[in-house]
């Protein structure tokens, strides 16, 4: 209210001495802390922060005006609520008005201007103050504040956010991203039109992913955007796992040139992450491009910008070549044609309410307006410029803590101001225009406010148009709840909506800056992300030429069949260690050792089985035993044949016909042993491998260990006596010989019972240091100790004969087989002698199964041929070539057989009684043993 003519004209005086002192305080608070602000008239007012001038420097709060962050925002909140108040429908009957400040892009100088918007809501006591007259003076308070458009800068914003919400003013940003404002405990009156960082930090985690890359390094501006926004990519990339960080860099607010130079040097000491996540501000990202610059390094690094690099031109005017490839990320946003026509129209005429448009434009055309102007980078006068009144709905002013002690302005006359007349310079004719990426934001801030106010006043206002009482004290948290249930579409045609945080949805546009077609550097749409990411790599280009996605990773891939030895710490970076032996790669990380009958295949990513070898027929080592085993097998059927064909013979007699009979069987499954040592393992051969094995030699033998001690028998009887000695007939040689065979068939029959026949493959015969030379061997289970155990009973047999043969060795040599026994006894040690060290002493050789077999068959097939060689060939070739000696010659009885054959045995030891030195008897050699 203002004084009337009448009742008050008596506290005149001292209302002028108030308002002198009041404008005297206004001006030095105005001086030190804000040089301007922006009031329009309004029912309702809402308060608006923005950049308008960069931060200062050498104790300064304020710099250079900014045109695009600062101005284009500024008006476009004017553009909004001029939209609004124009509107019938959103309103009626209502006009907003507003409070605008300049943030200076400092959190501590916001937070003293933004103390202008809570005046009206603290209350003065003013009891004594009085007029002359007595009465109290009439006091005019503040406009009182509503809610918030802004902050800019999300440090701003919290800074100011905590004094909002003591007096529960909504605050709803349009560029603020740090995901620390989405805690509702701590912002619960903030809210937002751009998503929150966390959303873009998922954003840039998909891109990186993406690519391929796994190594990147962060720099971040100091304060809550860069700081927050990077601390919520690595908590992503965290939780997304296969990312790592290489080092996390940090700008300093005071910085110098030096600290840029130092950051591009840390970067560099890890060149393979060229991946570099930067949250920063315009001047930051300036600053770390021109550092590339002067390291030379451009074309290195790959360069993903958050939304404050977003589109900007500005940002990168001059260092296009540093900044060529890199992707940035911009809320998803339209251009508003409207506000451009209102922008471009805008003179210094027509915008008298903006008290920094004659600064905007002298810096936007690159003018001086009047010779005292603060611009001193140029000399050129803007084209026309004069003074004009400023009238009390232009007038501007801020309040500051210095004076809030004056938090009623005392109004009581008019002030006038000086104002700039227009210029004829025009906005995108004479200067380039390109609108600012936040503008859409700021007009959907506006309307989400103006939105809410309109539910709000349908709901507390029902029968009643403009606003009324209960709306006035409706209070700021009824108002958040409008706030937060909005829901329209906004200036691009997306709905503005908020979640219970007051964070709007994540929707973003991803730009890469490249060569369009005409060889001009333009920020190229080349995505979007809206909850998952799609991005057309086919459109992107990288520095240097480079035709393929360049690589950001610690370490390369290992190859196949190899594993990765992560380094300690940093998941990323490994060191590649083969697979070796029989192991295979499991994963990335791990090897595995192969199933006993599997081996590793050729690249090493899984097991094969390992090949099954048994000794083949074609082998050299099965060609020679079964070519010796034929030579035997013919040459056995041969003697056998002969002996049946003159089987009445003396010769045939005198060798005892029967255990001859008996003796060759031997020999001949001696001989076709090898036939089933070779033949491929089944129950049926490996049965048969456990009989004949050892039943073979075990029949021969047995025949030969009968003859000798028959032999030995006679002659050491006949010492004695003259009768024969017992069991020396050749049913009682076929018994004693059966006997022994029995022992044989005995055991094998226990054998089979206690471990039934059954092939096996023996993996571990021939697995060798090579896997791919490992095989498996199919075989009898039959073990080297007991294929000893199953020819050791024969062994003993023939030790025991050649013993006997020993003790015979003094018979006459033409009597029967003593001497060709003991020769072919002899042999057939030396024979196996050899076969017991090569058997074992191959025992862990790779050729071990055709050693082994071939050495046994052989050394069965030398012992039969031994036996057969010198015991029967003679008799053969007498019974063939020389049939004349085949005679019976006159026959004697057992007494004189003995007789003589014990004077010969005498006389053998005198050979000086015959001239020729020899003891020759007469005496038949064919007795029949049955005589």
């Amino acid at each position: 209210m203002f004084p009337n003519d009448k009742g008050d004209m008596a506290c005149f005086p001292w209302r002028v001495f108030w308002i002198i002192q009041a404008l005297v305080d206004v001006t030095l608070s105005q001086e030190i802390y804000a040089p301007h602000s922006i009031r329009i008239e309004g029912d309702l007012t809402l308060g608006g922060l923005f950049p308008v001038h960069a931060r200062g420097v050498s104790g300064e709060p304020c710099g250079d005006i900014k045109k695009e962050n600062g101005i284009h925002r500024l008006e476009a909140m004017l553009y909004a609520l001029d939209q609004i108040n124009s509107d019938d429908e959103l309103l009626p009957n209502i006009t907003l008005g507003a409070r605008v400040l300049d943030t200076c892009s400092r959190d501590t100088y916001a937070l003293e201007q933004s103390l202008t918007f809570v005046q009206a809501l603290i209350q003065k006591d003013t009891s004594d103050v009085r007029c002359t007259n007595g009465e109290p003076p009439v006091f005019v308070k503040p406009e009182k504040v509503v809610g918030v458009i802004g902050a800019s800068a999300s440090s701003v914003s919290i800074m100011v956010a905590n004094i909002l919400r003591l007096f529960q003013i909504p605050q709803i940003s349009y560029a603020s991203t740090a995901p620390e404002l989405s805690d509702d405990r701590r912002y619960d009156f903030f809210s937002r039109v751009v998503p929150p960082d966390s959303f873009q930090a998922q954003a840039m985690v998909d891109i990186v992913k993406l690519m391929g890359w796994n190594y990147v390094s962060t720099v971040a501006s100091e304060g809550s955007y860069g700081e927050k926004g990077v601390e919520a990519f690595m908590q992503i990339s965290r939780e997304a796992g296969g990312l790592c960080i290489a080092q996390s860099l940090k700008i300093p607010h005071d910085h110098k040139q030096a600290d840029f130079d130092k950051i591009i040097r840390q970067l560099l000491d890890t060149p393979r992450a060229r991946a570099v996540i930067i949250f920063a501000y315009d001047e930051d990202i300036r600053g770390i491009l021109n550092a590339t610059k002067r390291a030379d390094q451009v074309g290195h690094f790959l360069w993903i910008g958050s939304d404050s690099w977003g589109a900007k031109n500005s940002t990168i005017q001059g260092l296009e070549d540093a900044a060529m490839g890199a992707i940035t990320i911009l809320p998803k946003r339209a251009i508003v044609q409207g506000f451009d026509t209102y922008f471009m129209s805008r003179t210094l005429e027509n915008n008298r309410r903006n008290v920094w448009f004659a600064e905007f434009w002298e810096e936007n055309f690159n003018c001086k307006l009047m010779s005292s102007s603060k611009k001193e980078d140029t000399s050129r006068k803007c084209t026309v410029f004069g003074l004009f009144n400023r009238g009390p709905d232009q007038q501007h002013q801020a309040t500051t803590p210095s004076t809030l002690q004056h938090s009623q302005d005392i109004i009581c006359s008019r002030g006038y101001d000086l104002g700039w007349a227009e210029g004829q310079e025009r906005i995108g004719i004479d200067s380039h225009y390109e609108q600012e990426g936040k503008v859409q934001f700021v007009i959907d801030a506006v309307y989400a406010m103006a939105h809410a106010l309109h539910n709000m006043q349908k709901d507390l206002c029902p029968d009643q148009s403009g606003v009324c009482g209960e709306m006035e004290h409706a209070g700021g948290k009824k108002l958040l709840k409008y706030i937060r249930s909005v829901s329209f579409n906004g200036s691009a045609g997306t709905s503005v909506t908020f979640n219970r945080n007051g964070d709007a949805p994540g929707r973003y546009d991803l730009f890469q800056y490249q060569m369009n077609i005409n060889s001009t550097p333009i920020y190229k749409v080349i995505g979007q992300w809206t909850e998952t990411l799609k991005l057309r790599l086919n459109e992107m280009q990288w520095p240097n030429g480079e035709m393929e996605i360049p690589i950001s990773v610690c370490s390369l891939p290992c190859k196949t069949g190899q594993r990765k030895k992560i380094v300690k710490g940093m998941p990323c970076c490994w060191h590649c260690e083969p697979c070796d032996g029989y192991q295979y790669q499991f994963d990335e990380t791990s090897c595995k050792l192969c199933a006993y009958n599997m081996h590793p295949n050729a690249n090493r990513t899984g097991c094969q089985p390992i090949p099954i070898v048994k000794l083949e027929w074609h082998s050299p080592w099965a060609i020679i035993p079964v070519f010796l085993a034929m030579l035997g097998i013919i040459a056995t059927i041969f003697v056998m044949a002969t002996f049946i064909r003159y089987n009445d013979t003396p010769i045939v007699r005198a060798s005892g016909r029967e255990l001859s009979y008996v003796l060759l069987t031997g020999i001949f499954l001696c001989y076709i042993i090898t036939f089933v040592m070779i033949a491929m393992p089944d129950i049926a051969v490996c049965s048969f491998r456990r009989i004949f094995l050892g039943l073979g030699m075990c029949i021969s033998y047995a025949a030969l260990l009968t003859k000798t001690n028959r032999i030995y028998r006679i002659f050491e009887e006949g010492k004695k006596s003259v009768s024969p000695p017992k069991l020396i007939s050749p049913t009682s040689q076929l018994a004693i010989t059966s006997s022994l065979i029995s022992v044989q068939l005995l055991g094998v029959l226990i054998w089979f019972g206690v471990d039934p026949p059954n092939t096996i493959i023996d993996y571990d015969e021939q697995k060798t240091i090579n896997p791919d030379k490992a095989q498996g061997v199919l075989k009898c289970d039959i073990t080297d100790l007991q294929i000893i155990c199953s020819l050791g009973y024969s062994i003993l047999l023939m030790v025991t004969c050649t013993i006997y043969a020993i003790k015979t060795r003094g018979v006459p040599e033409n009597f029967n087989e003593a001497k060709p026994i003991g020769f072919t006894m002899y042999t057939t040690c030396i024979v196996w002698l050899a076969f017991i060290p090569i058997f074992f002493g191959t025992a862990q050789s790779a050729e071990k199964l055709y050693i082994q077999t071939t050495t046994l068959t052989i050394s069965m097939n030398l012992s039969a041929s031994v036996a057969l060689g010198m015991l029967y060939m003679p008799k053969v070739y007498v019974i063939i070539f020389h049939p004349e000696l085949n005679v019976q010659k006159r026959k004697r009885s057992f007494k004189a057989v003995v007789t003589a054959a014990t004077m010969t045995s005498r006389l053998s030891h005198k050979p000086s009684d015959r001239p020729n030195g020899e003891a020759k008897t007469e005496l038949c050699e064919n007795v029949d043993p049955n005589s």
